[in-house]
């Protein structure tokens, strides 16, 4: 007897449709026609499965806090950054939770099953790394959540982050974070990331840093970061996030970095919907996109993955726990439009993310954990470009979260009575 058996599913690289028969929460045979008994049949109608979304940078002790203690009224990081020092003096471990829990719930019903989540540790109380461990016990059994302990203030800046720092990771905390580019000089940013990295070799852990999340062409501790990352072995242990400053870099440079990059073999996480709208402020016109070197990165065989960041906090009053979205606003802030490339972007969410994190394999394979999301959409492409409904999200064989397709009734004469979006992947058209 199977617990679950999905009949006519898409694979993400896959042709034509087949059933996967589930077992104990492991996927126990995969091909079309399986004759079988089972707990529940799930007809997934032709749509597609994928592996869980993954976000491998988000701020979940700020997330769902927008207007608190104010609005962010220029949109630049740095208000931002200031925005939420005026707001974590009133932070309570039940307000960061209750926040929290709320926004697992909806990356839940968008298939979003892994998130790397940065806390900050700027607060000698550590409210909000006690109530996110909390959160992490909660929500383990559907959401991996690790935690990475973030000196928003700067590792040496602010004269207590070192010693909070250690304090988090004794606590459990995962991932050792860090902000070189805002630190008081560049020799000191330069100076946390070597900190840094030694402290993350000597325990063993991953390392994580906001690496030159700025517009300005000499911020380039990435280059640092390389060379600890290899110097000390640290490998895919080490993720760059945001490097919006390599869009300013001159060619040259660039092209001299990338390969360090390559070499230490760490992960870049860029942040699309975040990037694209809190850099550049400065700029009159032309004005820089504000997105690190995607396809450059890319071409050198590093491991670009897609995060979000922000969910209506100080820094982005919009969000909505769906990494589709992020892929889809990555294919437009590049800009890449091959399709080669937007399929590219929706692995970005899910194998990529789950590189940069750590994590296990999360492609749907016979013997692999059946963990995994039906969506409303034909192919890899077809699902970033419409975004679709996310008819069930499934965690270790279980079902945990089912939405109704969106179908829309037409009053058309001549026309077809419904429209299932999905019916129009390339090659599908009205009759």
């Amino acid at each position: 007897m199977l617990d679950l058996l999905l009949r006519d599913a898409r694979l993400p690289d896959g042709d034509g449709v087949l059933d996967v028969a589930i077992r104990d929460g492991r996927i126990v045979d995969m091909r079309p026609g399986i004759v079988a008994e089972a707990a529940e049949v799930l007809d997934a109608g032709g749509h597609l499965i994928c592996p869980p979304f993954v976000d491998p940078h988000f701020h979940m002790d700020a997330t769902l806090s927008l207007g608190q203690p104010r609005m962010n009224v220029s949109g630049t990081l740095l208000e931002g950054i200031a925005l939420w020092g005026e707001l974590k003096p009133l932070l309570t471990p039940e307000a960061v939770m209750e926040r929290a829990l709320r926004y697992c719930d909806l990356a839940v019903s968008q298939g979003l099953l892994a998130i790397r989540s940065h806390v900050d540790v700027c607060d000698d109380s550590l409210t909000a790394v006690e109530a996110l461990l909390e959160v992490r016990k909660r929500v383990a059994p559907y959401i991996d959540l690790q935690l990475v302990a973030f000196p928003q203030d700067g590792l040496f800046r602010d004269p207590t982050a070192h010693a909070n720092l250690i304090r988090a990771l004794d606590m459990g905390v995962d991932v050792v974070g860090g902000i070189p580019h805002f630190e008081r000089t560049m020799a000191d940013g330069a100076r946390s990331v070597t900190a840094l990295c030694e402290l993350a070799a000597a325990r063993g852990l991953r390392v994580d840093l906001h690496c030159d999340e700025s517009d300005d062409p000499q911020s380039r501790h990435v280059e640092t970061l390389a060379y600890e990352t290899t110097r000390l072995g640290l490998g895919g242990r080490v993720v760059a996030s945001h490097v919006t400053a390599m869009h300013s870099y001159d060619n040259y440079y660039a092209s001299k970095l990338i390969p360090l990059i390559a070499e230490s073999g760490m992960h870049v996480v860029p942040n699309p919907l975040i990037n694209i709208t809190l850099q550049g402020r400065s700029d009159t016109y032309p004005r820089r996109r504000g997105l690190t070197r995607v396809v450059e990165l890319r071409g050198a065989g590093v491991n670009v993955a897609f995060g979000q960041d922000c969910c209506m906090d100080p820094w982005y009053p919009l969000g909505s726990a769906d990494m589709l979205e992020v892929a889809h606003m990555g294919v437009h802030a590049v800009p890449m439009t091959s399709r080669e490339a937007m399929a590219w972007t929706f692995d970005s969410v899910t194998l990529g993310g789950a590189a940069a994190m750590g994590l296990a394999d999360p492609t749907i394979r016979v013997g692999g954990p059946a963990t995994m999301v039906l969506l409303q959409a034909r192919d890899k492409i077809e699902a970033v470009r419409m975004k679709p409904t996310r008819l069930a999200v499934i965690k270790n064989g279980a079902i945990i979260a089912r939405t109704p397709p969106k179908i829309a009734s037409l009053s058309l004469p001549g026309r077809p009575d419904t429209l299932d979006p999905a019916s129009y992947a390339p090659g599908v058209h009205m009759t």
